[in-house]
């Protein structure tokens, strides 16, 4: 488990060492005092002498010790934290590097509270093991049993009495840690829940508040947080009772030692310096014992959350190389293509080919697999089956960094960081000037709405993109595919939140993304794409029927049913009960 984590620390394990080191001297300056207080208290009781100026010697060297150990501890404890710091920056950035390699649906999976956590709570958490557990756990445990061992020299018999409360205060601790660790797992699961379920209810509070849902919605938020506390007490009511049984032996050096050891003494089976000797070491060893062991209690929780780090950084990866992008053009074409969500097969065997610069458009019902063949081509997923090519190069042949470049991908719910519009659109092409952005921006008829904001296009986005309508925040994304001008475009309900006020903007600032590009299109307004070169028809993720408009209309067909159905809902209206007698 030290292994796993120091693996993280690169330059800076030398500085844990060194960490260590440093508290081991600081222990060492901790237990010095009392063995000069031994030396102090022998002659009182008559067994050698000491002058006035030894013991003015021996008490400055108890106040000597005290003040390195304070000046020691303090420096190892801040090594160990610089130490520990840079590890849990390390720890992040795998991760963040891991994740962006991993398939979003697997990620999605996880849940943002879930990821939440472990980003921040749990590799936090680590801090305890970096920082203090094994640095000082090190130190105050390494300290004790080199006295211990010092004592068998000096007394074998009160050596032993000093070590007898040992045994019970590891017994329990084991206990304790074994019953921890039964419940450990559903305790997590608790709080990854309740994590997942307050995202969720704070992200979803408008629709809960315009539905009237918050009786419902507050119930499920409870149910979850009162979940986590009935995990948490459970656990915490098995730990308990072993918590304070060792807590309260471990200390106790002294518990045979004093009164066995005084009966030694008195019969004649040891001496009283050696006494006084063993006993104030024992003084000296309980506290650094007690606290080296104390650490015990926290590696169960350390050593889950470190696996649970683990296996969110150890899921598989999209399968890429570190290959440019090297196609002869920009033919798309999906062979046989087969996927599954889960246990599911969601596309079955599906096949198509994208000509170089022309226009092609995906319809269907909903969950007829449109959406997912195209987040397949934008390498969302991997494939279950078959094959994904542009020019010729399969997918998995090439970087995600170059397959990014050559596509432009529209998603009908697009994400805006809190920061400028300016700068949302520059993520299109993060070395664009000012000019360019603000050119892209008036292509993607972005001018109407940016003047209206008292910043303009220097307007910050708000969380998630807030402050502007879906219809706006899309042609903020189509903004950013204009600035990137990929050669292939995929348009997925990109024009979901048009209206019919905006409806013919909306169209000149796609016809600026797809203007000379290869395009996929996904769209339930059909009319928008009846002028495509070619339109595949999908159901139950299948391709059922290839063609353009006029050759789908000619016949009954699967297309016909759904061009029927949009001319109906374009011309239906909304009609009083009166009017509807």
């Amino acid at each position: 488990m030290f292994s796993k984590v120091l693996e993280y620390t690169g330059e800076y394990k030398k500085t844990t060492y060194k960490a260590i080191l440093t508290l081991v001297v600081a222990v060492v300056f901790y237990v010095g005092p009392f063995l000069f207080l031994s030396q102090i208290i022998a002659p009182l009781l008559g067994y050698g002498e000491i002058s006035a100026a030894g013991l003015i010697w021996r008490v400055s060297a108890i106040a000597i010790c005290q003040v390195l150990y304070a000046v020691l501890y303090v420096k190892g404890l801040e090594l160990s934290h610089d130490s520990a710091y840079h590890t849990l920056k390390n720890l992040r950035i795998s991760l963040q590097h891991k994740l962006e390699k991993q398939p979003l649906g697997t990620i999605e999976e996880k849940g943002v509270g879930a990821i939440k956590k472990i980003f921040t709570d749990d590799i936090e958490n680590i801090e305890l093991l970096l920082a203090h557990a094994l640095p000082e756990g090190i130190a105050n445990l390494a300290i004790p049993l080199f006295v211990f061992i010092g004592m068998f020299f000096v007394d074998i018999k009160l050596a032993l009495l000093s070590l007898a409360a040992l045994p019970f205060g590891i017994l329990f601790m084991a206990v304790m840690l074994k019953a921890g660790l039964g419940s450990m797992s559903a305790y997590y699961g608790a709080a990854q829940k309740m994590n997942n379920t307050i995202v969720e209810y704070i992200n979803g509070m408008e629709v809960v508040k315009v539905f009237n849902r918050d009786g419902e919605s507050y119930h499920r938020f409870e149910a979850d947080v009162k979940n986590y506390r009935d995990f948490t007490l459970k656990w915490y009511k098995v730990c308990w009772p072993w918590m304070a049984l060792y807590n309260s032996i471990l200390p106790c050096t002294t518990m045979l030692t004093l009164p066995l050891g005084s009966y030694f003494v008195l019969q004649g089976y040891s001496s009283l310096p050696d006494f006084i000797l063993i006993l104030c070491m024992s003084f000296g060893t309980g506290v650094p014992l007690l606290r080296s062991l104390s650490f015990m209690s926290t590696l169960p929780q350390i050593k889950y959350k470190i696996e649970a780090l683990e296996k969110t950084m150890g899921d598989t990866a999209l399968k890429q190389s570190s290959k440019n992008f090297i196609g002869k053009s920009h033919d798309i074409k999906f062979e046989n293509v087969r996927f599954s969500y889960k246990e599911e097969e969601v596309l079955h065997g599906v096949s198509l080919e994208v000509k170089e610069g022309n226009l092609t458009a995906l319809v269907g019902e909903s969950g007829s697999g449109k959406s997912t063949l195209a987040k397949l081509l934008v390498h969302f997923y991997d494939i279950s089956g078959g094959s994904i090519k542009i020019g010729g190069q399969d997918l998995t042949k090439m970087s995600i960094e170059a397959l990014n470049n050559q596509i432009s991908y529209v998603a009908q719910e697009q994400f805006l960081f809190n920061i400028s519009l300016l700068e949302n659109i520059r993520l299109g092409k993060l070395d664009a000037t000012d000019e360019e952005v603000l050119t892209a921006a008036k292509k993607a008829q972005c001018g109407e709405f940016l003047e209206r904001l008292e910043k303009g296009i220097y307007t910050m986005a708000g969380d998630g993109g807030k402050q502007l309508s879906g219809g706006e925040r899309q042609r903020i994304s189509l903004a950013r595919a204009i600035l990137k001008n990929a050669p292939i475009v995929v348009l997925d309900e990109a024009t979901a939140f048009m209206d019919p006020e905006n409806e013919e903007k909306m169209n000149e600032a796609i016809a600026e993304v797809i203007s000379g590009k290869t395009v996929i299109v996904i769209a339930h307004r059909l009319h928008s794409i009846i002028n495509a070169d070619q339109i595949c028809v999908l159901k139950n993720g299948n391709i059922v029927e290839t063609g353009t408009h006029a050759e789908l209309l000619r016949n009954e067909s699967e297309y016909q049913k759904l061009w029927n159905a949009a001319q109906d809902s374009a011309n239906w209206k909304v009609t009083t009960a009166k009017e509807g007698l």
